[in-house]
Parts: C-alpha cells; sequence; structure tokens
C-alpha cells in the first residue's frame, strides 16, 4: 500500500505544477452560469468570470462539488494510499468541507481524515503543500495530519478588496460589514479570523493598503524566513508589482503568484490583491 493521499479542492489555487509534482488530487468546485454547471479551472477561467462580472452580465453563483465527486476522489486514492488526508476551508465560507465529510463516511476500507483548515485560496493551498511534502516524504496519516495542522495554525492571509458588495450578496462578510456604509470611500483590508472575512484597517488608497498589509507581514514574521504567496483577482500587474516588494524586504522560502478561481471570484468581484504567509 502507497503513501498519505492529500486531497483539497479548486479553491485551494495551487500551482499547477506543485499538484503535479505532489500528486494533489484537486476536486473541482462549481460555478453556475447561464444554467451551465462549469467546474472551475477545466470548463471556466477567471478572466472570463471577470469579464462577466465587470460587464454586468448574470452574476454567478457558486456550487460546491457533489458527494459523489468525492467518492470518486476518495475511492480512487484508497486504492493507492494508506490513509487520505482531506483539506477544506472553513464550513462559515463554504459547505465543501461538510459535502467532504459525508463522503469519507462512506468509503470503507481506507481511514479518511477530513480536515478544516480555517482559512482558504492559496492560503489553504500552502496547508495542502505541506501536508503533501510530509507524505512524500513517509510520513503516516497521523503524522501529515499534525504537519497540516501546524501550518493551518500559522497562515496568515490578508486582502484589499476593491467592493463589498459581492461579499455581502453571498453573506460571508462576518465582521466586515461595518464598512459597508463607506466602501465607496475606502480600500479595505481584510483578513480570515477562524473562517470568516474581518475588518483589519480601511486606508483610503490602494497604495496605503499595501503598505498596511507589508507592515503586517513584518510585525508578525520580523526578520525570519517565510512562505508567502500573493493572489489576485484580474490584476496581475498589480500582483507583480506586490510579489516584487515582498521578494526585496522578506526572506522567502518559497513565494507564488496565483489568481483567485472563478468561484472565489464571483463572491469577491475583481479587483482583489492579497498575501498569504507563515513562518516555520
Amino acid at each position: 500500500m502507497g503513501k498519505v493521499a492529500v486531497v483539497t479542492d479548486s479553491t485551494a489555487t495551487l500551482p499547477q505544477d506543485l499538484v503535479q509534482e505532489l500528486n494533489i488530487r484537486v476536486v473541482p468546485v462549481l460555478l453556475l452560469f447561464g444554467g451551465r454547471a462549469l467546474r472551475d479551472g477545466i470548463d471556466v477561467s477567471p478572466g472570463e468570470v471577470y469579464r462577466w462580472l465587470r460587464t454586468g452580465q448574470e452574476i454567478p453563483t457558486t456550487s460546491v462539488p457533489s458527494v459523489g465527486d468525492f467518492l470518486r476522489v476518495y475511492a480512487a486514492a484508497g486504492r493507492e494510499a494508506a490513509g487520505v488526508l482531506s483539506i477544506h476551508m472553513s464550513p462559515d465560507l463554504s459547505a465543501t468541507f461538510s459535502t467532504a465529510v459525508m463522503a469519507s463516511h462512506l468509503v470503507d476500507g481506507v481511514p479518511i481524515h477530513v480536515m478544516n483548515c480555517h482559512t482558504a485560496a492559496i492560503g489553504q493551498g500552502f496547508v495542502a503543500l505541506e501536508a503533501a511534502r510530509a507524505a512524500v516524504s513517509g510520513a503516516g496519516l497521523e503524522e501529515v495530519i499534525a504537519r497540516a495542522e501546524e501550518v493551518a495554525a500559522k497562515v496568515n492571509l490578508l486582502f484589499i478588496i476593491g467592493t463589498l458588495e459581492y461579499l455581502h450578496r453571498g453573506g460571508r462578510i462576518g465582521g466586515a460589514a461595518r464598512l459597508l456604509g463607506t466602501m465607496l470611500q475606502i480600500k479595505p483590508v481584510l483578513y480570515l479570523d477562524e473562517g470568516r472575512v474581518e475588518g483589519f484597517a480601511n486606508p483610503r488608497t490602494k497604495a496605503r493598503a499595501i503598505q498596511l498589509m507589508l507592515r503586517a507581514m513584518t510585525d508578525r514574521v520580523g526578520c525570519r524566513p517565510i512562505h508567502a504567496a500573493i493572489f489576485h483577482a484580474d490584476v496581475l500587474d498589480e500582483a507583480e508589482a506586490l510579489r516584487q516588494r515582498v521578494a526585496e524586504q522578506f526572506d522567502c522560502l518559497e513565494l507564488y503568484v496565483t489568481e483567485f478561481t472563478p468561484v472565489m471570484g464571483a463572491h469577491t468581484g475583481p479587483g482583489v490583491l492579497g498575501v498569504a504567509f507563515y513562518t516555520d
């Protein structure tokens, strides 16, 4: 029997080369638009969704993978591995975790642990990456779970959002709701706290917002080496500029630029710019 299999969903926004290198199994989340169910990263690209949002077409909605989708992935993983760790965002943000739990109870013959990583996007991706690296090194299921939980407890995720309207519509705004009344005058910096979107600061310009994010990174990591990733929603030039600043200001053990998946972009709208990071 093989090593531990690591499963996550497409909202983790993992670089495809790392998915293949570490044999991470990714279950696509669904985007519903024009009467069609589109598989995230397979049937639709982020650019298409942001064009829909910017042109005021029908607002896409999202749907979690089905129990059957997870069953197929778990069954295939179970034929090759001694155990499965399935990593997903907080139930406060998505029902994907609950669906994965239901599916895990229907699989016999291999232990499956479904984990709430309490973060999202590439923050979730970092948890999956470290779990997969532990699995590749030969760690058993309990060791892989412990490594994933260790990283999940350390990951920070800060981001700037152009408008809170999309989060508000989807009921995912949490404590940041108090910013709604002034959202036209500010560029809010938000963060995730136990899977809920909360307000961090409310500067009036994006330049100031970026400064505050970088300062927060310095406050939290000091001079220690970091794992970091820049994520964005249809603002690649801004993401590359922020990547350069992070590379210059911090000792990065790894540094990626990733794009919000369509299913996350449908909830946040275009213009999101953020950073996920943690230290060992």
